[in-house]
């Protein structure tokens, strides 16, 4: 199983797409430092995440997800949280 996450940067408020076979691992990872491609956005929060039963379709998923369509999706999946967090 793997799953297609987004998280959210506590710092600058902007979005990191990936995904992992262990989630909670990955995310702890990302929230100690050692990534370098987010080291500099910690802390983050899961915002949504989906599973796949395979690896290609949970790269091809990331790939949408990471588009400009799967961006306007994200938004729109998460808005009430988006909505709520800026209150």
């Amino acid at each position: 199983m793997y799953f297609v996450y987004v998280l959210k940067s506590e710092k600058d408020s902007l979005f990191y797409t990936g995904f992992t076979s262990d989630l909670e691992r990955r995310v702890l990872e990302h929230n100690q430092g050692l990534q370098d491609s987010t080291r500099s956005r910690v802390p983050f929060k899961l915002v949504y995440y989906e599973w796949c039963l395979n690896k290609q379709d949970a790269l091809s998923r990331e790939e949408y997800l990471k588009s400009g369509m799967g961006k306007k999706y994200i938004r729109n999946r998460i808005k009430l949280f988006l909505s709520s967090d800026n209150k």
